[in-house]
């Protein structure tokens, strides 16, 4: 079924074994082919590279295999060499247009088969994690994303960062780290990263030196490639972990305390419209996602973004996404097209990733006009920053509107600011909770509803902090609280919060 058809329109013998169903030609072994393939390798058969008696080829170790830790030590160039010279010779051999036809399983297992062949028919020294080894690479090269499958199945990476080929970091519990990981070269890289922004409907290349993208599972996608990216093509992926996180788990990992989980909750169930503020890979994403999964059931809600990476679990959740220029520089979708958008499709929510430009107009209109419970993120670092950033992003959208008016504006939209931080130790903490109350003259007036405090570090270099309500027993969207039934639980957690402050 893989055979490339030759010029007489007649298709060379398959490389599956005679018991596999896709056997043909009575090939018994399937070895006819794969010597085929062999011969069109002549790396193998360098003085360079060792060469064994023939013995008994080694069991086929087993398909299924959990992810393994990332390597620190880089393989050997021989190694580089002989699995370049395999996949070539395999990619001239089998035709890729029925491979595509197979499902996932079943196409590896094709290739992995006749991979297994060359090496045995041209008795390669190699070990059985080696042998192990190089299937797996190859796999990866033909099917998946080459070298990154083995970053993107461990579940405890946050960031993956390739810098060229050769170079490649990945961020774990908020430490950078170097891996062995590299790919066969440059041409390499930028052909897994058009893969990965193709699957999305975009493109890169030098005509389109930038893309933003994500995978299948959301996890956002950064290319960059030549001429711009001097030193080859750079990747960058923010993972999204496999199980969505919910507020108990900030509560477990320390980013909030039990009681400040429960002001968030309400804040997000009674439909409080929300800023969430932060530095990059502060968990601002994160942190919305938690916030949404206390949106009733019964909601229409919208999302607007750049490459859509949030993770609702609500039914009726419509998706929106923008997009790039075409080849010719037009037909390009901005977020503020896609936010005016939403005001005509009957949203209860609307809930931006992120705002970074003019769409903040319309964001704080959509928010004053009927669609409570809105929620956006952005990059600042304190609460009055984010205030002061909403107001720089409408200025800068043309609107010649007085400072005054434009504050007002924000104080009528906007009702609880929530700040998020990542701290030097790397740890994640929610270090604000605050209140947009309203205006004195041109100043905007908030209050803090808790606080993050940092009081040293222990010997192992970990910050030690605590968060502390300031006291407030009332805030400012009581009556909303009161509105949905939530008075009582608000209290409870204020007072609750305030004996933890006692006893702390």
């Amino acid at each position: 079924m893989f055979g490339k058809r030759d010029g007489a329109g007649q298709e060379q013998k398959s490389f599956a074994p005679a018991s596999h169903p896709l056997a043909t030609n009575g090939d018994q072994f399937g070895l006819g082919a794969a010597a085929a393939v062999a011969s069109h390798i002549p790396e193998l058969n360098s003085p360079g590279v060792k060469q064994a008696p023939r013995t008994a080829a080694p069991a086929a170790p087993s398909r299924a295999r959990a992810p393994e830790p990332v390597q620190a030590v880089r393989k050997s160039e021989s190694y580089y060499d002989i699995k370049s010279a395999i996949f070539n010779a395999l990619i001239d051999a089998i035709d890729l247009t029925q491979l595509g036809q197979l499902d996932r399983d079943a196409a590896r297992d094709e290739i992995r088969d006749i991979v297994n062949e060359i090496i045995t028919l041209k008795d390669v020294v190699m070990s059985i994690a080696e042998q192990e080894e190089l299937l797996e690479d190859i796999c990866n090269d033909v099917l998946g994303y080459g070298p990154l499958e083995p970053l993107l199945a461990r579940d405890d990476i946050s960031d993956i960062m390739v810098n060229g080929a050769n170079l490649t970091f990945i961020e774990v519990a908020g430490k950078m780290q170097q891996t062995g990981v590299r790919f066969r070269d440059n041409g390499q890289l930028l052909n897994i990263c058009q893969r990965i922004v193709s699957q999305v409907g975009r493109r890169v290349d030098e005509a389109s030196p930038i893309c933003d993208a994500r995978l299948p599972d959301g996890s956002r996608v950064n290319v960059i490639v030549g001429p711009l990216a001097i030193d080859g093509p750079c990747l960058t992926i923010r993972k999204f972990k496999k199980d969505r996180l919910k507020l108990n788990d900030l509560v477990k990992f320390g980013s909030i305390t039990p009681e400040g989980a429960v002001i968030l909750e309400i804040i997000g169930r009674v439909r409080c419209n929300v800023l969430i503020s932060g530095g990059t890979g502060s968990g601002k994403t994160t942190l919305l996602n938690c916030m949404t999964g206390h949106i009733d059931h019964d909601e229409r809600v919208i999302t607007c973004e750049d490459a859509a990476e949030l993770q609702l679990q609500q039914p009726h959740v419509v998706r929106l996404e923008t997009r790039p220029p075409n080849l010719e520089g037009e037909g390009s979708i901005t977020m503020r097209d896609l936010v005016k958008n939403c005001l005509r499709m009957r949203p209860e929510r609307i809930i931006v990733g992120e705002v970074r430009g003019p769409e903040a107009f319309d964001l704080l209109q959509a928010m004053n006009t009927g669609h409570d419970g809105s929620m956006g993120t952005l990059h600042a670092n304190t609460p009055r920053e984010a205030l002061s950033r909403l107001e720089s992003m409408i200025t800068m959208g043309g609107y010649a509107l007085p400072s005054k008016t434009i504050r007002e504006m924000i104080c009528g939209s906007i009702d609880v600011v929530i700040q998020a931080a990542r701290l030097r130790d790397g740890s994640r903490r929610i270090t604000h909770i605050t209140e947009v109350v309203g205006m004195e003259g041109e100043v905007v007036i908030t209050q803090d509803l808790f606080l993050y405090e940092m009081v040293g570090e222990d010997a192992n270099g970990k910050i030690v902090g605590r968060h502390r309500s300031t006291g407030i027993a009332k805030p400012h969207f009581w009556d909303r609280a009161r509105y949905y039934n939530e008075e009582r639980r608000l209290a409870d957690a204020l007072e609750s919060a305030e004996a933890r402050n006692e006893k702390d």
